[in-house]
């Protein structure tokens, strides 16, 4: 058979609309769920709490106004607005209050607040002081905790200040059984119970919450039932009254029972997704291994085409992209892209060691490339028994540039989370959450993305003696100028490591204790494994496995530091310790706009450009390795431009001592084999400056009764926590970017792109068990053809054999990024790969946009 170069049909105009729709929006903060939820609190003072959230999704599915979308054939939306969201005043609001007159035009993610809804969310406010999350996490917090965080090491504000999510729940059981299934569940694990257990108080109280939840949803979904039957009853248009009349009687089939049909079982789907944000605003809420639990309805559906099936999947995939959600406006930098993180995945094996790809899998490929939207995340899983056609297929969408779907690597995933203690038929279950993480579908509560854990930091405060600036905020572990090898050095990382991993685990800890004690959710809880068996929710710990996953960034800022340090400081003795640090304590002999140079270190950065009309070695030196960088090879008309730009947008001289010493001292620091050229002595030390990290993490416990497991990826938090570290020896400047994820340092891939997958391969992935995340950037032209494909395809099996656990890429030219950059109303539809995600490029901020373009544009 031949599997290449099929190429995709286009969407229909049902399609097309729908996705017009969602660009068109100004996303918008809606007031309704705030004001529900705060008037349901106001009504059950002094009950549990289980009960409490309870009755606030009932009121919330209750009253929450309701819509149907133009060309909908799937009901339920979160705002009436296309593309708005709701607000969770029990996680936090006080940032939304100091938001109001800037969320619209901040760097990230601006939402239109209409003054009547910023006055009604005011109101709703004055509740809320002392009852949230946040507030309870903080105060079980102490002073270093905090200041750890005040001073960028971490952060753990995605669960601090938002519901948590990260999960993916048993859609097929609700397929199948229905929630009234899910109730009579409940009430038979009630009847059960006994008195003399005294779990049993709190666990009938958790029974009767599931049920009020339930009941609720099945309430609301008739609510879109008498919608769309009004709806229909008032239509002129034919087709349009009877696509109405078939989804009113969809939502009262499902999903109180269970799905006959292929139409039935997308829109019992949707209800459970949508009533999971509903619940909390929890991001990463992943549908999972959609084609293993969907497929058997849709080919028990006998009576539907195929084209008609497959626009019906196209048209969930533009529903994933009409959720939305806002946070605080330092959260939005480090997940910039109106992302949700909903990921879906297909292919791969089955519990026995099966490959189980089937004709669902490469529609879902079709869908990704006829919706050509940021949502969902689309991932695909990778064994040796992988179909070639299926392999062929995904790096056909691959090519189309949107970002998607990602890989991942069955070979070492599974035995990754074998060594965390899940059994083998659990671990080939496996799905992805959210970015990159692996987790078993319904049985776990991950806590993935934990935190944003800043190792670049690390290593910062360790070359100053645990030093933040001026401000001590590690332990003394010995001054740069002191330490007489790498062997010394990494003594002292390894304690900063420590003491700050140690911190870590104390803040996630408060931050879970806060989500167990105040905002349990019944309704998510009912369809994980082994909540109802267990009678406690998920944040009590009801789940079958427990984790907290924090992530790192900053390996190979760390791995390259290291490595310049050992070649050129220590075996080469060019530059001492001492030099190495007071030149970079001047910013290398570079200007610092900010200013934190002097405040921190007393110095001033270098000399920014010469005030002589002729370009100084610096000068063509930095311009010509960013056009390097860029697509590896020399343009005489860009390098020109980029000596005009670079002196137009240069400052007067702001330092003192020898600024031609310090830039000479980078340049030395600079001449060395990065990671990321498939050198073994750079990605062994950038192993293990990673590893140090994870090894630390392993060694704590979470409130659930689960472990800790480390991560290693950024979102786009790279480009915000960069802002946080001062020079480092590898010759980056201050408060510059890091890099991504497990990718090398931008540019610094030079030998192609095998062998910057070989270099990333070595990592070790097995104990980053919270996954890691690597981008490549390619060239379309690199895989143009028949010829482009293969060779595509050969780069990704080879590095999956040589155990890499995940890839994906952008494939997009430097040009076009920089004209969307300046004429972006010519560019709505361009998405790209940010992190574990896909976003509008437009909606990025410039230093975001400016991050993916400065990412190696490999060719073969």
């Amino acid at each position: 058979m031949d599997v290449l170069e099929k190429g995709f049909s286009q969407p229909t105009d049902r399609i097309k609309a729908l996705r017009n729709a969602i660009y068109d929006a100004t996303p918008t903060v809606e007031a309704d769920r705030a004001e529900l939820i705060t008037a349901s609190y106001k009504e059950t003072e002094g009950m549990p709490i289980v009960i409490r959230r309870a009755k606030a999704v009932e009121k919330i599915l209750n009253e929450i106004p309701i819509a149907i979308r133009d060309n909908d054939l799937i009901a339920g939306v979160l705002t009436v607005s296309v593309h708005g969201c709701q607000i969770y005043p029990e996680y936090s609001y006080d940032w939304v209050e100091k938001e109001f007159d800037t969320m619209a035009t901040r760097m990230a993610d601006p939402f239109a607040i209409p003054k009547d809804t910023a006055k009604r969310l005011h109101e709703v406010f004055q509740y809320w002081p002392g009852k949230t999350t946040s507030e309870l996490a903080t105060s079980y917090m102490s002073q270093p905790c905090l200041d750890a965080q005040a001073n960028g090491i971490f952060t753990v504000g995605n669960y601090y200040f938002n519901g948590i999510g990260h999960v993916c729940v048993d859609y097929g059981k609700v397929l199948q059984k229905g929630f009234a299934g899910i109730i009579q569940e409940a009430e038979e694990a009630k009847a059960n119970l006994t008195p003399l257990d005294p779990e049993s108080i709190k666990k009938q109280q958790f029974y009767d919450a599931v049920i009020i939840s339930y009941r609720a949803a099945i309430q609301y979904a008739n609510r879109y039932a008498d919608l769309c039957s009004q709806l229909a009853a008032k239509e002129s248009n034919a087709a349009r009254k009877a696509e109405l009349t078939q989804i009113a009687a969809n939502c009262r089939q499902v999903p109180e029972h269970p799905a006959t049909t292929w139409w039935q079982a997308c829109q019992s789907f949707w209800f459970v997704q949508l009533i999971l944000q509903i619940e909390s605003s929890g991001h990463s809420i992943s549908p999972g291994r959609f084609d293993q639990y969907m497929y058997p309805f849709l080919a028990a559906d006998t009576n539907i085409s195929h084209d008609f099936a497959q626009e019906l999947l196209d048209n969930i995939w533009i529903k994933f992209n009409d959720l939305n959600k806002t946070r605080d406006d330092v959260s939005d930098q480090a997940f910039a892209g109106y992302a949700l993180f909903q990921n879906i995945q297909c292919g791969g094996q089955n519990e026995d060691g099966i490959d189980v790809t089937n004709p669902l899998s490469y529609m879902m490929i079709d869908a990704g490339a006829h919706v050509a939207m940021a949502a969902p995340s689309f991932s695909i899983r990778y064994w040796n028994k992988t179909p070639d056609e299926f392999l062929y297929r995904a790096c056909e969408l691959v090519r189309l540039g949107y970002g998607y779907p990602a890989m991942y690597n069955d070979e070492v995933i599974i035995p990754a989370l074998e060594n965390r203690g899940i059994n083998l038929k659990d671990a080939r279950n496996y799905c992805i959450i959210g970015c990159v993480e692996p987790q078993v579908p319904h049985k776990t509560d991950g806590w993935h993305d934990a935190a944003f854990f800043n190792i670049a930091k690390v290593l910062d405060v360790t070359l100053h003696n645990g030093r933040s600036g001026k401000t001590q905020l590690g332990p003394k572990t010995g001054e740069m100028k002191d330490f007489q090898n790498l062997g010394s050095l990494m003594v002292a990382y390894k304690k900063q490591m420590s003491y700050f991993v140690r911190l870590l685990a104390e803040a996630d800890n408060c931050v879970d204790f806060a989500h167990m004690e105040r905002c349990p959710l019944p309704f998510e809880s009912a369809m994980v494994d082994d909540c109802i068996g267990r009678g406690k929710s998920v944040q009590e710990g009801g789940a079958i496995y427990n984790f907290t996953g924090p992530q790192a960034f900053g390996v190979a800022d760390n791995g390259d530091s290291f490595a310049a340090i050992q070649k050129h400081v220590f075996e080469n003795k060019e530059v001492t310790m001492a030099q190495l640090a007071e030149a970079m304590d001047h910013n290398f002999g570079y200007d610092d706009a900010t200013g934190k140079i002097q405040q921190w270190f007393g110095t001033g950065g270098g000399q920014c450009c010469s005030s002589d009309a002729n370009m100084d070695e610096r000068q063509i030196y930095e311009a010509v390795k960013r056009i390097l960088s860029a697509n590896g090879n020399i343009d005489i008309d860009q390098l020109q431009r980029d000596l005009k730009t670079g002196t137009e947008n240069c400052a007067a001289p702001a330092s003192t001592g020898d600024t031609a010493q310090y830039q000479n001292i980078k340049r030395i620091m600079e001449n060395t084999t990065w990671f990321g050229n498939d050198d073994d002595f750079v990605d062994q030390i950038t192993r293990e400056a990673g590893q140090i990290y994870a090894r630390e993490v392993e060694k704590y416990k979470n409130p659930r009764g689960g472990q800790f497991q480390a991560g290693c990826y950024p979102v786009s938090a790279n480009v915000l926590f960069g802002k946080d570290v001062a020079p480092l020896p590898d010759g980056r400047l201050a408060w510059t970017p890091l890099a991504d994820g497990v990718s090398p340092r931008a540019g610094c891939d030079t030998n192609g792109p095998t062998a910057a997958a070989m270099s990333v391969a070595k990592l070790g992935h097995e104990i980053f068990s919270n996954g890691t995340l690597y981008n490549q950037k390619f060239s379309p032209s690199a895989l143009a053809g028949d010829d482009g494909l293969k060779r595509f395809e050969a780069m990704c099996r080879a590095y999956f054999e040589n155990k890499g656990m995940h890839v994906q890429f952008n494939v997009i030219d430097r040009a076009t990024l920089l004209d969307a950059q300046q004429h972006p109303e010519n560019h709505k539809d361009l998405v790209v790969r940010v992190a574990g995600y896909s976003a509008q490029f437009i909606s990025l901020a410039k230093e975001v946009q400016d991050n993916i373009i400065s990412r190696t544009e490999h060719t073969f």
